[in-house]
């Protein structure tokens, strides 16, 4: 069945028969617009264009112990809504799963989601028409009809997914005062002009820009290339220091502020990853990086016009924490005294378990924790390329943002905002999935991937300075985290991994239970005062 027009669909309808058949949960259609839904072999996408995008709008629970239940599912469900009232009469059934919550005991505060706003995200969007541009603009950031992001990771210089590898001051070589990097080039002004445009539409000012470069020129690299086995010339640590302050003193002339900067984007691909990476990367051992950030970087960016920007460390995978910062310090006692973060990519999730987030969190009990980069496609038993409307690739990222939270992370930033069918472009051709995917043929359509809901099922309701709270399921099948925002409404998002529905009650002993039958393979936010 192929729906792309906006209207109710049918497994919509479905789902508010379901609901209704349960007590204390009437159906109501999505106060925004609802998504146009089209098929292909893998799943459903939504398909926006110049004319016509889906929206994200409900009603705050406005009294006490009234909810919105948002839902989404393999089946078709995009951010269909209920809302309805805890009851303490409800009937407990013994073939229930149970979600218990216990709201004394908390953990960590959250800060927020986003994605990155790279070279090839800008291209894709320059080529788009302007009001579908501003369409998947406001889709991202904007706080009353989109996900909500909060922040936005901004590569400083090239990264893999442009149209060729660069940075500033290519030319001259061996130049420690930086003399041709004194205006911004082309390719970050027209970022700037669209991330400007971006903040105007969605009318969100409290964007935080976090900056990472992938590599210097090749002439500061022991290489002198931009990839492959690589080190930063020890008579170029304080150029490289510099570099990253007249980034941000260049941005901020320009209009925008920066709230963060990283350490390096992956130091490890210049020291093993080299061996299967084949895009720009500066190779780094820990105790090396501790110099370099205690003795330039860290002091540097502290007396500097702009020292007020965050540094993150490390931006590498889960099987360097909490190692990595232990190393730095080694390298120099006072490294990572000049971090306000540590940053962590999701790529070898799989085999590094979530408890050395936790570790890490106990050791640096004052410096957040951030996933800044997450993509699917690049292993090598994976499809490198986005699969229009697959439910898996979303299952994927629902659950592991989950485990990420559970275990003491306090930001999630995904990776491309949007590619185009290939997944690029990307002069590597290191193609990858995205939530956002353009038709690069027409530029007249793009489609919203399961993947993006499953997002905004965290991002649009956990606002920032949420923090979290013990909550059980009862089964392992219902996955399920919990927060009380600063507002004082409380955010559930459960997943049902099984592939046949299924019905939860849900239990808080300040207003009672309700229950809510789930479709297979299904995500809900459920949200309530």
């Amino acid at each position: 069945m192929c729906l792309d027009r906006p209207a109710m669909t049918e497994v919509s309808l479905l789902f508010g028969c379901l609901l209704l058949a349960l007590p204390l949960t009437p159906f109501v259609t999505a106060a925004g617009l609802p998504c146009a839904l089209r098929q292909y072999p893998n799943g459903a996408v939504c398909v926006c264009n110049a004319t016509y995008c889906d929206t994200l709008e409900y009603r705050e629970p406005s009294e006490l112990g009234s909810f919105v239940l948002v839902s989404s599912s393999g089946a078709g469900l995009r951010f269909s809504q209920t809302e309805g009232n805890f009851t303490r009469s409800a009937k407990v059934r013994e073939e229930d799963i149970t979600i218990t919550l216990d709201p004394l005991k908390r953990f960590q505060t959250v800060e927020g989601f986003g994605g990155a706003f790279t070279g090839a995200v800008s291209y894709n969007l320059g080529q788009l028409n302007p009001a579908l541009r501003e369409s998947l603009y406001k889709a991202y950031y904007s706080t009353s009809e989109g996900i909500g992001y909060r922040f936005m990771r901004v590569p400083i210089g090239g990264c893999d997914f442009d149209l060729a590898p660069w940075a500033y001051n290519e030319l001259p070589v061996n130049d420690a005062s930086l003399s041709n990097f004194t205006r911004l080039d082309e390719r970050d002004l027209a970022k700037v002009s669209q991330i400007k445009e971006l903040i105007r539409v969605t009318a969100n000012n409290e964007i935080r820009l976090i900056g990472a470069a992938w590599s210097p020129p090749p002439w500061m690299k022991t290489n002198n290339g931009w990839t492959g086995a690589s080190r930063l010339k020890p008579e170029y640590y304080q150029t490289w220091a510099d570099y990253h302050v007249r980034y941000l003193e260049l941005m901020r002339a320009a209009g925008l502020n920066f709230w963060a900067i990283s350490t390096g984007n992956e130091p490890l691909n210049g020291v093993i990853g080299f061996l299967f990476i084949r895009f720009m990367s500066l190779g780094w051992i820990a105790q090396d990086q501790g110099r370099w950030v205690a003795e330039n970087l860290g002091p540097t960016l502290k007396n500097s016009a702009v020292s007020e920007v965050k540094l993150f460390g490390c931006d590498d995978q889960r099987y360097t924490f909490p190692l990595w910062f232990q190393l730095m310090d080694e390298g120099h006692p006072n490294a990572t005294s000049y971090l306000d973060g540590l940053a962590v990519h999701w790529y070898w999730d799989g085999v590094a378990p979530p408890a050395l987030l936790d570790q890490t969190a106990a050791r640096y009990p004052d410096k957040w924790i951030f996933n800044t980069e997450a993509s699917l496609g690049d292993k090598p038993l994976q499809q490198h390329h986005p699969i229009l409307g697959s439910w898996d690739r979303a299952e994927s990222y629902i659950l592991y943002v989950m485990q990420d939270l559970q275990h003491s992370v306090h930001g999630w930033i995904d990776w491309n905002l949007l590619l185009d069918e290939r997944g690029g472009p990307n002069y590597a051709n290191n193609f990858v999935e995205s939530a956002v995917i353009v038709n690069g043929t027409s530029w007249e359509e793009a489609y919203k991937q399961p993947i993006f809901y499953g997002l905004g099922h965290f991002a649009r309701f956990i606002l920032p300075g949420s923090v979290r709270m013990n909550v059980r399921s009862s089964s392992r099948d219902v996955t399920v985290i919990a927060f009380e925002r600063p507002d004082k409404r409380t955010v559930l998002v459960f997943y049902n991994k099984a592939n046949w529905k299924t019905t939860v009650r849900i239990e808080d002993k300040r207003y009672g239970s309700v229950r809510v039958r789930l479709p297979a393979k299904s995500v809900h936010t459920l949200l309530y005062l």
